[in-house]
């Protein structure tokens, strides 16, 4: 099994080139893990206090579950995947099927923030955009799926995104094996990528 680790900023292109990866390999062979399903439990806690959180801190994320299924998959055993709503900020009931496979992606913001995570990649991938290019995707994806207004968007960017990235998701670089710049429009380090994770298969 090939585990691989994919960070960046919002709206750098995780999502493209995790898709590219997905793409050129046997769809069976691959299993992605996105950190955002490892948000910590907060049901107990008023909505009205979720939705103030910071949800763009590693104190966010529950890290021993994802360690632990990260393991159990490598072992070769199956793990339930948790989900979470975030409308209401909490993990939701139901959880999915997750089978060893070939290839296991794990895709998020603060993956390269953990110790425990990097020890279980082989290959660790931080994808890059400038600050101006993440804000305008992070503006079109919020105002059309998330009903958040462009100020809404802008407001957060300032006060939690940028802080945030700078404080902890920026740093996390100097962890990766492989820098993606220009996000998921850069076709030639996408490729060099694949071809990699297939000569390694």
């Amino acid at each position: 099994m090939l585990v691989i680790g994919i960070a960046g900023g919002t709206g750098s292109g995780k999502s493209t080139v995790v898709r590219k990866i997905i793409e050129s390999l046997p769809a069976d062979e691959v299993t992605v893990i996105p950190q955002d399903c490892y948000y910590k439990d907060n049901h107990h806690i008023p909505l009205e206090e979720r939705l103030k959180m910071n949800y763009d801190e590693p104190a966010s994320i529950d890290w021993p579950l994802l360690t632990d299924h990260l393991r159990k998959l490598k072992e070769g055993q199956c793990v339930e995947m948790p989900t979470y709503d975030f409308l209401t900020c909490a993990r939701m009931k139901e959880t999915i099927p997750l089978h060893p496979t070939e290839v296991v992606v794990v895709e998020g913001i603060l993956v390269l923030t953990s110790r425990e995570i990097r020890d279980l990649l082989d290959v660790k991938v931080f994808v890059d955009a400038e600050a101006d290019e993440r804000l305008i995707r992070v503006i079109k994806r919020d105002c059309v799926e998330r009903g958040r207004t462009p100020q809404m968007v802008i407001d957060r960017y300032l006060e939690t995104l940028k802080p945030m990235h700078e404080l902890y998701i920026e740093p996390s670089k100097r962890f990766a094996d492989l820098i993606v710049p220009q996000g998921g429009n850069n076709a030639v380090a996408i490729k060099l990528l694949t071809d990699y994770i297939r000569s390694l298969l």
